[in-house]
């Protein structure tokens, strides 16, 4: 994009020296493009998402309907993303003519290629085959002739200074880690921002303040109740290291949740501080699509007010499944009402094998309380089953008890309280047989689901799985709407965590709006389940990596460990393992890294960056690792043989 315009004569058009001929040629297809800032009448060269080197537009190929919506998107994007926008071909001497025009006005000129693409997908989207075809302010004024008569009678200018044509550039339904990520790197950028969050209370009660699940009902508490847990396994060990103390150590909930909620009060005002300091609207309310461009927000009170702005961002994330049978709702909790129960749970059942259900089981039993986790069929479903299988063993060895192939068929109040008493029936999903148990406590963790149902995205267009809630987005987290975005929980086929939330939200606000072209990678990702023994894994599990390359083409090597901390006391022994899953027709790149362990999300970090850059077996071989620790575990593993491997020196 050269920042000087062009002098056009009729007939020929003259490039002023910086504008880049394709091919020492001037294309038989030209954009006019010219983002307008509000204030500078500078060009806006970032304004271009499809300018590479800022002369030639290249096309995506449209010999299928992938293709061809990327095309309606890329034009889509172009229209939203510059004030004045034309499409034109050189050697047309009415396109030269509006070229004329808007050059005197400082319009700038930039390069495209293969125009029939483009025409195709206009005359869909406008009825206009012919060009010029111009657009100003996001509005279709037509070809030539309607051009010059707006220019004319004075609507053309009248286009031109309507620069606010939305309330906002950008505005994100959602005020989780991800959409506050991506509304303060927007408004970091120069653009008006808002976010609207609101949380719709569970079934018993409880709400949260800004940050998402995350912060107020997610990893944040879930992990400091899990050190809680963990301390109190340390102070079993301290006796063996020499400390001595006669009183009897007990666990008070009350001052744990206390705790655990200031902090996450302090993290919440923190946010609102940000958004007010980063100059973010943050509203407090629940918005709901009437319009493509247009959405109501209705706060606590019922009261609405509606908001337009260009682009949008859904980042409304997830809550938690209920299981549709009596009593469920009347009587149960989830994983959001837990951490703020205002006393002991008791003796609880979990319902679930998800990752939240053995978390939440593993601290309980931590902090000395009966717990019994209820599973339908296999634990830990998506990641890989050898450790998930390691890891429910474990729990099991240290007192939580599993009832496995059953389901809830309903539950019933016995006892009012603070707990109370619940009775549970349920039946077996192999057999007629039908078993009851009675708990104070029962919470239900059996997967959730997306928050996508009740923000009226059919009245925008937006296309969603009817089966799970969730939205398919391109590698640009773009909807099939080309203004409308999605980020988080709610994406199809995608990781549901915090840092992936974030990454994505900070790279599509800085495509949007900062000229950027990094899209966020969501191969390798590592993550960690913080059972009682803590389960770190980045890349495939086995299942997959042998669906994917077969297990022919797979070497897997692993090793048991005893951690040097859990000598003294005698605990564990041999219970931690680790295994890294090598793909041997790629010079034995690993593929998969599996550690069950203590401090498994320390350890996994460093495994993430490592294969994100392409480690192999040799490579991890060859490095000298920290003694003593458990991360060196790399250095002793194994090639696996039919023979199981029974002993293992120990890390120290």
């Amino acid at each position: 994009v050269n920042r000087q315009p062009c002098d056009v004569n009729v007939g020929t058009c003259v490039l002023k020296p910086g504008i880049d001929r394709v091919g020492g040629v001037l294309p038989s297809w030209c954009g006019l493009i010219w983002g307008l800032p509000s204030v500078s009448c500078q060009p806006s060269i970032g304004a271009c998402p499809a300018q590479a080197a800022g002369s030639t537009l290249k096309m995506p190929p449209i010999d299928n309907d992938t293709g061809k919506n990327e095309l309606k998107s890329r034009i889509q994007q172009l229209i939203d993303s510059n004030q004045v926008m034309v499409f034109s071909k050189s050697y047309c001497p009415f396109c030269i003519k509006v070229s004329y025009l808007f050059c005197q006005r400082g319009r700038y000129l930039a390069l495209a290629e293969d125009g029939t693409n483009y025409q195709e997908m206009l005359l869909e989207m406008t009825g206009q085959k012919t060009v010029p075809n111009v657009f100003i302010n996001k509005t279709h004024v037509g070809g030539c002739d309607n051009t010059m008569q707006a220019h004319k009678d004075g609507s053309l200018q009248q286009l031109l200074s309507s620069n606010e044509a939305y309330d906002y550039d950008l505005i994100v339904i959602g005020g989780g880690s991800g959409g506050l990520a991506c509304s303060k790197e927007a408004a970091a950028l120069g653009k008006k921002a808002m976010v609207l969050d609101y949380v719709v209370p569970t079934p018993k009660g409880t709400t949260w303040g800004l940050g998402g699940t995350c912060v107020n009902v997610g990893c944040i508490p879930k992990k400091l109740m899990h050190q809680t847990a963990v301390l109190g396994t340390a102070m079993q060990d301290a006796r063996k290291f020499g400390w001595e103390f006669d009183e009897t150590v007990k666990h008070n909930w009350e001052t744990m949740k206390t705790a655990v909620n200031n902090y996450i009060g302090s993290l919440n005002w923190g946010y609102r501080v940000a958004l007010r300091d980063k100059n973010v609207n943050y509203v407090n309310a629940y918005a709901e699509f009437i319009e493509p461009h247009k959405i109501k927000a209705i706060n606590k009170r019922g009261k609405e007010t509606f908001y337009t702005a260009a682009k949008f961002v859904l980042a409304t994330g997830e809550r938690p499944r209920y299981l549709g049978i009596p009593g469920d709702k009347e009587y149960c909790i989830t994983s959001d009402d837990l951490f703020s129960l205002p006393h002991c749970p008791g003796k609880t059942l979990v319902i679930g094998a998800s990752y939240v259900a053995l978390e939440c089981g593993g601290f309980l039993a931590g902090l000395g309380l009966d717990v019994t986790i209820m599973v339908r069929s296999i634990l830990l479903r998506g990641f890989d089953q050898d450790m998930a299988n390691r890891a429910g063993e474990h729990m099991e060895e240290h007192g939580v008890k599993f009832l496995r192939k059953y389901v809830p068929v309903k539950v019933e109040e016995l006892e009012a309280g603070t707990p109370g008493k619940l009775k549970v029936t349920a039946k077996s999903t192999e057999s007629d047989e039908i078993i009851e148990g009675e708990y104070n406590t029962v919470l239900i963790a059996v997967g959730r689901d997306a928050c996508t149902d009740k923000v009226g995205l059919d009245k925008a267009g937006v296309k969603v799985n009817p089966k799970n809630g969730k939205i398919s987005v391109n590698d640009e987290e773009q909807t099939n709407v080309p203004h409308i975005y999605a980020i988080g929980d709610i994406l199809e086929g995608k990781w549901e965590l915090t840092p992936v939330a974030i990454q994505a939200g900070r790279l599509l606000a800085r495509r949007l709006y900062g000229g950027s072209t990094l899209k966020c990678d969501y191969v390798n990702v590592p993550t960690t389940v913080f059972t009682p023994l803590e389960y770190g894994s980045c890349g495939l599990s086995e299942d997959r990596a042998t669906e994917l390359y077969g297990q022919d083409n797979l070497e897997v090597f692993h090793s048991l460990f005893w951690p040097l901390e859990f000598t003294v006391p005698g605990r564990d022994n041999n219970k931690c393992y680790a295994k890294i899953i090598c793909n041997k027709l790629d010079n034995d790149r690993v593929i998969g890294f599996h550690y069950l362990g203590p401090n498994a999300g320390e350890v996994t970090q460093g495994f993430g960056v490592a294969m994100k850059c392409g480690v192999t077996k040799e490579q991890l071989d060859a490095t000298i690792g920290i003694h003593p620790t458990c991360a060196e575990v790399r250095s002793q593993l194994f090639r696996f043989t039919s023979v199981f491997i029974s002993f293992l020196p120990s890390i120290s």
